[in-house]
């Protein structure tokens, strides 16, 4: 467990902790998935959440038996028709889509002089920050295609930090997938889970509401976990 006083810079995630466009992508896939013939069901939706785009639709063809029916060009080709219509969904988000407490958390780390970047497995990252109008928060960006490993490989987290210039243990992460909370372990930075408590076992810290994030609450339970070990 990193000490709070050692933070010196916050990597966000994108979908699930800054806004929610795991709808726009499940509603992309499962219109990919309907058109291969591949049979839509919680399990496979819920093993989406955190992969890349072309680990997505690997999962997905796995799950329908079709990983030998495509070519690698096919993949890439059904990969950008997925893309394509995700863009056209996400078009409608607005600053009302960002999470309560998220942008009061933002100008909080600004005005105390924290660093910030953006982890997310997500191409489209930049263009969504546009649409919330948090741009501006976020002058470094992981570029998702300079990375070798998806999540739960620490790779990004650990870009995330040396974009930056800080060392990983003074970087908390906040994140909503068991896939990243186990990256950033592995990274050697503090974890911050976003959603249930009892998924998410494995971070430093979970908080269910976003509205609850602030920096006195995250001290508060630093300072507790550190206590109770």
């Amino acid at each position: 467990m990193t000490q709070f006083n050692h933070i010196a810079g916050v990597i966000f995630d994108l979908d699930g902790v800054i806004t929610d466009t795991a709808q726009f992508h499940t509603q992309a896939w499962q219109a990919l998935a309907a058109k291969l013939g591949v049979a839509w069901d919680v399990s496979l939706q819920n093993g989406l959440k955190g992969l890349s785009r072309m680990d997505s639709l690997a999962l997905i063809l796995q799950h329908g038996q079709l990983t030998d029916h495509y070519s690698l060009a096919e993949k890439k080709q059904l990969a950008a028709e997925k893309n394509t219509h995700y863009l056209s969904l996400i078009q409608q988000l607005t600053p009302d889509d960002i999470f309560p407490g998220i942008r009061a958390f933002l100008d909080e780390l600004k005005t105390n002089g924290y660093k910030i970047s953006l982890a997310s497995a997500s191409k489209n990252a930049p263009t969504i920050l546009r649409h919330l109008q948090l741009t501006d928060y976020f002058e470094k960006i992981v570029d998702p295609a300079t990375l070798t490993h998806g999540k739960p490989d620490p790779e990004i987290f650990l870009r995330a930090a040396e974009i930056i210039n800080l060392q990983p243990d003074q970087c908390l992460v906040l994140e909503d997938a068991t896939a990243g909370i186990a990256g950033i372990n592995a990274a050697g930075e503090t974890s911050l889970g976003v959603g249930d408590p009892n998924v998410l076992s494995a971070a430093d810290m979970v908080f269910s509401n976003t509205a609850d994030i602030t920096l006195a609450n995250i001290q508060h339970r630093m300072t507790m976990t550190t206590t109770t070990h």
